[in-house]
Order: structure tokens, then C-alpha cells, then sequence
């Protein structure tokens, strides 16, 4: 069933529609080095395809995961010599392309920048990523995105009709029910659809009438779990994780559990998910609500020590609670320009009285001199300089519990003030 050109091509209208500059250049045969990224089953290699049919170059064919250098080289010497000799034009398809290590995406170079082939790449992965910077500025690139459950619902209808290249000589009769349920859990993947039709028609006994009837309890067993797309160390991954984060971030609750959801379905490793409700604990709740790190630092014990499926629920737990948590990132933002500080201005060195004087010797030096001990004042707080300077990179907001903290920063910076001014502070006890 695969498209053999574009009237029977389904999806990607927002690259293919009528109008829209790829399908132009495929009419017009202007075709240039392109590269096709997106997940399986989105019409990657069919679309190269049905270029092929519609192009007047000569069509050749690799594949990033069975071809090597040596056969590039023959097909690109063949490419150089067609070129030359007839002045016909090669379209180079290279399928699974970012299998091929850096020194085999090099070998294209030379001939993808003279025009000898014209490229055509297909990958499941980002190409910004995984293919080499000088073929990626050398190339149109277009994401395919996958299917919706209409257009997949009407491949599957084709499907049933075609007699020659589909499963119309097998008199199939598949429910409303059957077809709806292949096309919503084949999660925009047409391949896998078409693939559970195929099982369903050739598994299935037909009746009395020689009708093969596709219920949907047939289409369950035969399109199985739902297949997420999600890749363990590469775009998905941190896609989905990014999405999580950014959900707990904008306090969203039911985002953030939905991205959870997708990452626990496909077997993400729990201590990884537990490590980043810690990192955003601290960075996005911070001491607007202290407890958030606290719970997630639980979470992730408790992940660590019960494993999936247990782990599911205080791992949920702690990401609901940050969700619904009061902000503030004034504690990253506080490490951080402090950070600033220290790499890029003159270092501060340790005042006289700040200095360790627990050593024979520290008295001479004048070490700990005219240190006053905290405790020994009201409200266990004196005005003291603690840094030899005046910076300031700490700003509480007043979120949550933060609120509280801001008032206490403000007192001590009053006073410290006064010190520095010369003045006496007063012994009011902080708030």
C-alpha cells in the first residue's frame, strides 16, 4: 500500500498541501538535498519514493544501517560518470541516515556540494543532532509529524478495498469499532496500523459466507500494547522529560501527570525521573515551599529501593506536590550569581575575625579577633561583617514560606547596613 505518488499520499499536509514549497519543488522537479525526520511510520521513505516516480533522475538507494563506504563510493562514481557522460541527474536516497558515523557523512560531502547526487535522508532522529553540520546546512530539512487517527482510519479503509496491492481479495468485513481502535492506538504510526490489519485478515477464520469478519475484540489482540514512541537516550526522551519538567514548573497537575504517565509506559529508568523532581524541587520551588525537596528526595529513595510498578506512586506523589507547590527560583538564581561573581570579579579574601582560630599561633595573627558569637545576643543575631564587602545575591521573593524568610533577610540587611554606616543597631528580635 505504500503511496506511488501524491494524490495517494496521506499526512503532512503542512509540508505537502497544495501550495506549500516541497510539493512545488516535487512538481516542478526542483528538487535539492533534503532530509526527512520524524517518527516511524510517517511516510519518510514512501515521500522519497514517490519523489522517485516524479523526478527525472536515476534512483539509488542506501541504507544507513546495511550499506558501507565502499558502497557509497560505487554509487557515487556511478552518479559522477552518468552526470558527465548523459548530463542525467542522481537522487541519492539514504535511509536510517544517522546510523552513518561522522567519516561516512563526510564522503557525501564533496558530491552533495557539487551537485553530483541530489541527497534525499530519512531519520527517526533530529538531524541537528545526529547528522553532520555541513550536510545539515547543505540540505532542506522537513519533520514529518505522525498521522491523525482520519487519515490512518482512511489507509485502513484503502486497505480493505485495494485487491491488488491491499487485502480486497480477502473479503474482509472490519468494524466501525475494529478500525477506530487500530487507527487511535497505532499512535500515528501507519505502518503499524496497516501491519494489525494485515495480522487481523490473515489470522481470522472466515464464516459460513467466506467473510472475514475484524471485530473489535480481534483488533486488540492483534494491534497489542500501545507502542509509545519514546527512544531511552535520544530526542523523545528528552522531549518528554522536558515537557514533564516544564508542566510541574507551570503548575499543572494533570500535564504533569500525563507526561509521567508516558515515561512510566515506557519503561523509563524511575531513578532517572526521581533525580530531575529533585533538580526542579530545589531550583523552581526552592524555599517557597522547602518541603518539595524534602518529598522528593523521599521519592527517589523510595523509587530506588521498590522499583516499578510500586514506584509509580510516591514518584507521582512528590511530582503532584511540586506541581501544586508555590514557586520561586531565587535559590538558583542566588548560586548562580554568586557563581558569576566569584569567576568573573577580584576574590574576597576571609576578614580577620571570620578566620579559623583553633590553632596555637591564630591569636598572633590576629585570627578570630572581634568575632561575636551569635548566641550571645537577643534573638541569637548580631551585626557583624561576614564578607569584607558589600554584595548582595540572594533577593527572597514573597512566595509561600519565602514570604516569611524576606522578612528576616530584610531585618538582617537593616542592620548590617547600620554597621556599615557606623551606626548602632537596635536589639529588636528579627521577625
Amino acid at each position: 500500500m505504500r503511496p506511488r505518488n501524491l494524490t495517494e499520499y496521506h499526512g503532512q499536509s503542512h509540508i505537502l498541501a497544495p501550495g506549500k514549497l516541497l510539493r512545488r519543488a516535487i512538481e516542478a522537479d526542483r528538487i535539492q538535498s533534503l532530509i526527512f525526520f520524524g517518527p516511524p511510520g510517517t511516510g519518510k521513505t514512501s515521500l522519497a519514493q514517490v519523489i522517485a516516480n516524479q523526478t527525472k533522475s536515476r534512483f539509488e538507494r542506501l541504507s544507513g544501517v546495511e550499506s558501507n563506504v565502499a558502497d557509497m563510493r560505487r554509487v557515487l562514481a556511478s552518479a559522477a560518470n552518468r552526470l558527465a557522460n548523459s548530463g542525467a541527474t542522481t537522487l541519492l536516497f539514504i535511509d536510517e541516515i544517522h546510523r552513518f558515523n561522522k567519516a561516512q557523512q563526510d564522503v557525501l560531502l564533496p558530491d552533495v556540494e557539487n551537485g553530483t547526487v541530489r541527497l534525499i535522508g530519512a531519520t527517526t532522529h533530529n538531524p541537528f543532532f545526529f547528522v553532520n553540520s555541513p550536510l545539515v546546512s547543505r540540505s532542506q530539512i522537513f519533520e514529518l509529524q505522525p498521522l491523525n487517527e482520519l487519515e490512518i482510519r482512511d489507509l485502513l479503509d484503502q486497505a480493505l478495498e485495494d485487491e491488488q496491492r491491499g487485502l480486497g481479495h480477502l473479503k474482509c468485513q472490519a468494524d466501525d469499532e475494529a478500525l477506530g481502535h487500530l487507527a487511535t492506538v497505532a499512535d500515528g504510526d501507519a505502518r503499524k496500523a496497516l501491519n494489525s490489519l494485515e495480522i487481523a485478515a490473515l489470522t481470522t477464520s472466515p464464516d459460513a459466507k467466506g467473510i472475514i469478519p475484524i471485530t473489535l475484540a480481534v483488533a486488540e489482540e492483534c494491534i497489542q500494547k500501545k507502542a509509545v514512541v519514546y527512544d531511552g537516550d535520544e530526542d523523545a526522551h528528552y522531549d518528554t522529560i522536558s515537557a514533564f519538567i516544564k508542566s510541574m514548573r507551570g503548575s499543572d497537575p494533570d500535564a504533569t501527570l500525563y507526561w509521567l504517565a508516558k515515561m512510566i509506559h515506557a519503561g523509563e529508568d524511575p531513578r532517572f525521573i526521581a533525580r530531575r523532581i529533585i533538580i526542579h524541587a530545589a531550583e523552581d520551588v526552592g524555599l517557597a515551599d522547602p518541603m518539595a525537596l524534602v518529598l522528593a528526595n523521599a521519592a527517589f529513595h523510595a523509587a530506588e529501593f521498590i522499583g516499578w510498578p510500586e514506584a509509580r506512586i510516591p514518584i507521582a506523589e512528590a511530582a503532584i506536590y511540586i506541581a501544586c507547590a508555590n514557586k520561586s527560583n531565587s535559590v538558583v538564581k542566588a548560586i548562580d550569581s554568586a557563581l558569576g561573581d566569584v569567576r568573573s570579579g577580584k576574590t574576597l579574601s576571609v576578614p580577620d575575625h571570620l578566620k579559623d582560630s583553633h590553632y596555637s599561633g591564630a591569636k598572633q595573627l590576629g585570627h578570630g579577633q572581634g568575632y561575636k558569637y551569635s548566641h550571645d545576643f537577643p534573638g541569637h543575631f548580631v551585626p557583624q561583617d561576614y564578607l569584607g564587602a558589600d554584595k548582595r545575591f540572594y533577593e527572597p521573593t514573597e512566595q509561600g514560606v519565602e514570604k516569611k524568610i524576606k522578612a528576616r533577610v530584610d531585618y538582617w540587611r537593616e542592620h548590617f547596613a547600620k554597621v556599615e554606616r557606623g551606626s548602632a543597631p537596635k536589639d529588636t528580635p528579627a521577625p
